[in-house]
């Protein structure tokens, strides 16, 4: 979607972003048009500019502020010619100005203005632009994970290192670092301040070393080992990573400057559990595929995505293990697509990307509501 959420005002969606629901049901047109989506996977907002991962259609959208009502059409798009245009390497232009599955994005201040970030999926790289585009079909200046805009291989062709990428799914700009979950590699990368092209990585998390990339290091998971890590916040000095495929969240306290175990787990009751309970009620300790979190120095919000459903933690404090809001479903026991009823406004369906906002005296949540095409 992105549904806006005003966390101050009961949970009610300001905004409803994407097809209508006629008949409870959220359908994308067969044509791609400046205000509908398909599987959007990520999104980011702050108080000047929305920008949304629609993923399914291989583009990214962009709204100039904050949409003043539901369905508006984005003005500008990136990685396809128009927007009623589709498909991978916007359909054989190539990957010079082309996208194949973008799945997050975000904006970093730099000096004298801000850059926009977004994470390739399929092209296995991180596109740049130096200047946030204000015109439709702008292409990238530079990109991290391969040599060039032009080439797309997986780790460059060859096997993992500092300077490559599989599946980069998760984007973070936290304390002059960018960090880049590389869900294909079961790692995250960081690099200290904003790199220039071709730069390798500084640091290596979830690995022995920048050459490896073996699932849970090659045993059973542990508090220094990954899955599918799929994104990535941080909340008063504590890193936290969604390991979606061992349904988990980790989280690391103070400054990291090696590789080394997490100090936390949530949706796990220890680091060696890795359990689904598919279809069993979750609780408020439980995740199932968290797919997507953000935080604020207040908040930590977790898209429980195969629960259908976001939890959110308290950060002032030190962080439990149990949630203590649940948005998407009536009870915390609750897991089912839209509550197992039609297409409602506060509804979930398979949510994706989250992105957490503090605009004054409230909050906004933005929500990449992939399942509902919104």
């Amino acid at each position: 979607m992105a549904d806006l959420i005003d966390i101050t005002a009961g949970w009610e969606p300001l905004r409803w972003l994407g097809a209508p629901a006629p008949g409870g049901l959220a359908l994308p047109a067969a044509q791609p048009t400046a205000s509908q989506f398909y599987g959007p996977r990520g999104v980011w907002l702050d108080g000047r500019r929305l920008v949304v991962c629609d993923s399914g259609n291989h583009r990214v959208l962009i709204w100039d502020g904050l949409p003043r009502a539901d369905h508006a059409p984005a003005q500008v798009v990136l990685g396809q010619v128009s927007f009623e245009a589709e498909g991978p390497a916007a359909r054989g232009r190539g990957p010079e100005n082309g996208l194949h599955l973008p799945t997050a994005a975000i904006v970093v201040p730099v000096a004298g203005g801000e850059r926009l970030l977004v994470a390739d999926a399929w092209h296995h790289r991180i596109l740049v632009w130096n200047r946030i585009p204000t015109a439709s079909d702008t292409p990238p200046d530079w990109c991290l994970g391969q040599r060039s805009v032009r080439e797309t291989a997986v780790n460059r062709g060859g096997g993992p290192a500092a300077d490559s990428l599989y599946w980069p799914y998760g984007l973070a700009w936290l304390d002059g670092r960018l960090c880049v979950a590389d869900t294909g590699n079961r790692r995250v990368l960081a690099w200290d301040g904003l790199p220039e092209c071709d730069r390798p990585a500084d640091l290596v998390l979830g690995q022995p070393d920048f050459t490896s990339n073996a699932e849970n290091r090659g045993g059973p998971p542990h508090a220094a080992s990954f899955r599918w890590p799929h994104a990535i916040a941080a909340s008063r000095g504590t890193l936290f990573v969604a390991d979606a495929g061992n349904h988990r969240v980790l989280g690391w306290h103070g400054r990291l400057e090696a590789d080394r175990p997490a100090d936390l787990v949530l949706g796990q009751p220890d680091f060696a559990s890795a359990t689904e309970l598919p279809h069993r009620p979750q609780g408020p300790a439980r995740l199932r595929f968290p797919y997507g979190l953000s935080a604020t120095d207040e908040l930590l919000a977790v898209a429980d995505t195969a629960n259908n459903r976001v939890l959110f933690w308290p950060t002032a404090g030190r962080v439990g293990t149990a949630a203590t809001f649940v948005l998407g479903q009536d009870t915390f026991d609750g897991s089912g697509e839209n509550r197992w009823r039609a297409v409602t406004p506060d509804s979930l369906c398979w949510p994706y990307g989250i992105h957490l906002h503090a605009a004054g005296d409230r909050m906004l949540l933005a929500v990449a509501d992939s399942g509902n095409n919104r």
